[in-house]
């Protein structure tokens, strides 16, 4: 697993520059040794062009390095961080009404970080945290399509053709709603009435979609959790915990955002 470098885990030298096969190793891709093979055997581009020169010198922070297709990301001074907001938790810095925010899971953290979209405050799950103005901006912006998915907790047994609907796309009163893919995890039947677990892959972050999605073909929202965004996935946090992004999750972002 690659990750992600800052300016203080690499030596450069005078004009900047480091051996890529260094940087390559120094950011987890392999071994030197087998860094160079990577090289040799042509899987490493920078710039666009394959690098099959062993000592060719980049500059780190700049510089577009692919192994293999994927995107290694920049040593850069910016921090990357996904939380699992949970439930009750509003999206903002600080809140006025002195409502529980994010800038409150947040206070061991030095930078002054920016959440990249937000979620509705009773709707748990991943967020992503940076100090990154422009990759906030643009991982945010719906035209660069990142798939968000969903898991939703709602009333009543959601049957074939509702799940046909959904993926067909729904009409709501701001526009349509495109679906990339629904199914149905579980259903449950009680006294105290029938449930379902839905998960829901979409591309927008309309305010509210997904409760408004959901009702809009008849099954209310109890409880909603976004499990990812893109190659990013909850899974092993606690809520309330932090982690950084891997460098392969945020090499797939910056590409993702054409940063």
């Amino acid at each position: 697993m690659t990750h992600a470098l800052g300016p203080q885990d690499i030596q450069v030298d005078d004009e900047g520059l480091v051996r890529l096969q260094k940087l390559l190793a120094q950011s987890g891709v392999a071994s030197r040794r087998k860094c160079e093979e990577l090289m040799l055997d042509g899987q490493v581009e920078v710039d666009g062009e394959v690098v099959t020169r062993l000592g060719t010198k980049v500059d780190p922070r700049t510089a577009v390095i692919r192994v293999g297709g994927r995107r290694l990301p920049p040593v850069s001074p910016n921090v990357y961080l996904v939380l699992n907001k949970p439930r009750g938790v509003v999206s903002t810095m600080s809140d006025p009404q002195g409502r529980r925010t994010l800038g409150d899971l947040l206070t061991e953290r030095p930078e002054r970080l920016f959440h990249v979209g937000r979620l509705d405050t009773d709707t748990e799950g991943l967020i992503l945290l940076t100090n990154d103005g422009d990759f906030a901006q643009r991982v945010a912006h719906p035209s660069y399509e990142l798939e968000k998915t969903y898991v939703a907790e709602v009333d009543g047994v959601v049957d074939k053709a509702t799940v046909r609907r959904l993926r067909a796309g729904v009409e709501l009163d701001d526009g349509p709603v495109e679906v990339h893919s629904c199914r149905v995890v579980s259903t449950s039947r009680s006294a105290k009435g029938d449930r379902s677990i839905v998960e829901l892959v979409i591309h927008e972050g309309r305010n509210r979609i997904v409760r408004r999605l959901l009702d809009e073909v008849g099954h209310p929202v109890r409880r909603l959790t976004r499990t990812a965004i893109g190659p990013v996935v909850l899974r092993g946090l606690a809520p309330g915990e932090l982690r950084e992004l891997t460098g392969d999750e945020l090499g797939t972002l910056l590409d993702a955002a054409k940063l």
